[in-house]
């Protein structure tokens, strides 16, 4: 048991008027909260005494017998402690004169958890002696079921229900006259959480999916976790939660599945947990999975589909077949399924979008359930190469750069990205890195310190590359990265009709400024010769003599 946090203070209290009382200690368990007066236990039989919770004694009609030395005594099974003590002193009697109604403590904001029981303290003194009432700041009544009033004003309500949640309002009036203080607290009451649906414990095939639903109400509104086998379960791969993780959803089920799901509701007035068990069930009668999936786009907006027929003494069992495809980069809720009749073993997709990726795979499908699915593949339908990606850099030290990039808003755009560099002036790059359509960054490492790197950055999909967006970045030497809160990074930014959409980015302080500006200036003139003719098509800058030559380069000298 910890020491008191709170102790009682001395006091002086005219004669029949009011003394209040009040310690506070938290332990575990709670204490037990008893008093003492003059070192002997106070006779709290006494209507003149009224204990509260929190540790708070009133005296109310102070009488000379009643002066003397106080303390509080906390106890639980594993101490024993004592307050420090007050001093009560009782002087004259009051003057007849008139004073105004005073609140000498009024009730505090509460929060307990239905079917407790709330206490608001209120005590007050004037002369004559105030007359305290009780309301509602909403105007609705109190009632007057499990109400009752403790000493002279204290509002106690027993076996609280939400209803009772509300800003109470306690009145010191002077009687016979329109004459009052007041003072509010708020009373906040919670429910734990309670389940109103429960998870169903199924059984369900290998390659099918199953769905487990929990609803739960509270106050306040309470938060849903699932659990695997105890361990906390997120979304991903065949796992979907939706509605608030109300919902919780399996898919491509495997023998790996099989396990108790329980649904964990809680907020901040208590738990809840509720259980069911999903058993796989191994059918040696199911079709074997589909097999030689292949797509060959036939135009914008059309797929062709086609498999392998399965052995004869499997066909048999096959009622049909289930096609599942959703864009690239679109989530798993966003799947579109097509039923094939089972004789086909090819198939066109129709109305998709113009140069788009499609995830595609298959089931088949038997009277006791599906197959598992067919290894997934992506195909693109015609209709053009992706946008050329806009990407960025930064130099994280004298040997890393990280370099980042947008996605597209729009997803299918892309099946993935493929990024190269190369170190200037050196023609030859290095990669390509190629990387998913859901991974925008990648840090390059182990690069040479002080030099310049040119790190180009294509999209791609079934129908070829974009073109290549190019950036220049320069790595300072160790001693320069030391001192980089006295540098500023540099870009100079070409415009779509310049080097192929290369933004040139060099972080060399001041001079890559100077180098900016009489790039522009020269005309983009390499500093090593002359060329006969520039000319700007629409997309990139070329040099021209006659043919086509490589793209200029810009370097620093």
């Amino acid at each position: 048991l910890p020491k008191f946090h709170t102790h009682p203070v001395s006091m002086s209290v005219n004669e029949g008027g009011v003394a209040r009382f009040q310690c506070q200690i938290d332990g575990i368990p709670e204490a037990s909260i008893s008093w003492e007066r003059n070192r002997a236990s106070l006779n709290t039989t006494d209507s003149r005494y009224t204990l509260l919770p929190k540790g708070v004694l009133q005296v109310t009609g102070v009488r000379k017998v009643d002066a003397g030395i106080f303390r509080c005594v906390a106890s639980n099974i594993a101490n024993t402690r004592y307050s420090h003590e007050a001093v009560l002193n009782v002087t004259g009697a009051s003057p007849r004169t008139y004073k105004e109604p005073v609140i000498l403590s009024g009730p505090q904001n509460l929060t307990i958890n239905v079917h407790q029981t709330a206490i608001l303290e209120c005590i007050a003194t004037g002369n004559p002696k105030p007359i305290v009432s009780w309301s509602r700041l909403d105007g609705r009544s109190i009632g007057v079921e499990g109400i009752q009033v403790l000493g002279t004003g204290n509002l106690m309500i027993s076996d609280v229900s939400l209803q009772h949640s509300g800003v109470y309002v306690c009145a010191a009036n002077r009687p016979g006259t329109r004459m009052r203080r007041t003072a509010l607290g708020r009373l906040v009451v919670q429910a734990p959480p309670e389940f109103a649906q429960w998870p169903q414990s199924v059984s369900k095939p290998a390659g099918g999916s199953a769905v487990f639903t929990c609803v739960a109400h509270g106050v306040p509104e309470p938060h849903l976790v699932w659990l695997k086998n105890g361990k906390v379960l997120m979304p991903g791969h065949n796992v979907r939660l939706t509605n608030n993780n109300s919902t919780l959803v399996l898919t491509r089920i495997s023998s790996e599945d099989e396990a108790i799901y329980q649904c964990i509701a809680e907020n901040s007035a208590g738990t809840n947990q509720a259980s069911a068990r999903l058993a796989v069930a191994e059918v040696q009668d199911l079709p074997a999975a589909p097999e030689g999936l292949r797509a060959t786009p036939l135009s914008t907006s059309t797929l062709h589909l086609s498999w392998r027929e399965p052995p004869p003494n499997a066909t048999h069992s096959i009622i049909g077949y289930v096609l599942h495809i959703r864009r690239t980069g679109e989530a798993d809720s966003l799947e579109l399924q097509e039923a094939i009749s089972k004789g086909s073993y090819e198939h066109d997709v129709t109305n998709l979008d113009a140069g788009t990726s499609y995830l595609l795979y298959l089931k088949a499908y038997s009277p006791l359930g599906a197959s598992q699915q067919s290894h997934t593949l992506v195909a693109t339908t015609l209709g053009g190469v992706p946008a050329s990606p806009i990407f960025f850099t930064k130099v994280l030290n004298s040997t890393s750069v990280q370099v980042a990039w947008e996605l597209s808003s729009k997803a299918g755009k892309a099946e993935g990205f493929r990024l190269s560099y190369r170190r200037v002036p050196h023609a030859i790059f290095q990669g390509p890195i190629q990387l998913p359509f859901h991974v925008n960054t990648y840090t390059i490492t182990d690069l040479e310190p002080a030099t310049v790197y040119e790190m180009k950055l294509v999209a791609f999909n079934g129908n070829g590359e974009s073109q290549g967006s190019r950036r220049l970045v320069s790595l300072g030497d160790e001693a320069t990265n030391s001192r980089s809160d006295e540098k500023r990074a540099c870009q100079c930014g070409e415009d779509e009709a310049s080097l192929g959409s290369v933004v040139i980015g060099i972080h060399i302080g001041t001079a890559c400024i100077i180098f900016c500006i009489l790039f522009l200036v020269f005309g983009y003139r390499h500093s090593e010769g002359t060329r006969d003719s520039w000319s700007v098509p629409g997309d990139g800058v070329e040099i021209k003599d006659g043919a086509k030559q490589p793209r200029a380069e810009a370097s620093l000298q």
